[in-house]
């Protein structure tokens, strides 16, 4: 069975709220899950301490046992300081200019 730990979505509509839960990866995002070890709140402000809550021994339980947290959870248990802090992925180049679009800068931005 692969285990993930994972966000499970909450809350109202236009109003999230996260748990951290330990799924199995099998499993639908906010469906049947093993055990709730945290929450995520992202309306709190960034310094306030309840933005995320995490259950500390029970995450490190799991990790121990082999579950694996999805890229978000894994840059909170960086943060935390209970895992290395993961790398950040680089932006896709889907959303950069076009080659047409970089040459018009390229020309605008070259001394007239």
């Amino acid at each position: 069975m692969a285990v993930k730990i994972r966000l499970a979505r909450a809350g109202a509509k236009k109003k999230p709220f996260y748990r951290v839960v330990v799924a199995d990866s099998r499993n639908p995002r906010d469906g049947r899950f093993i055990e709730k070890v945290g929450t995520y709140d992202p309306f709190v402000p960034h310094e306030n301490p309840q933005r995320v809550c995490l259950k500390e021994e029970r995450i490190r339980y799991w990790l121990s046992v082999g579950a694996l947290p999805t890229e978000r959870v894994a840059l909170f248990l960086g943060k935390a300081g209970y895992i290395p802090m993961p790398e950040r992925r680089e932006t896709p180049h889907k959303s950069a200019p076009r080659k047409k679009a970089q040459e018009r800068i390229q020309e605008v931005e070259a001394p007239a």
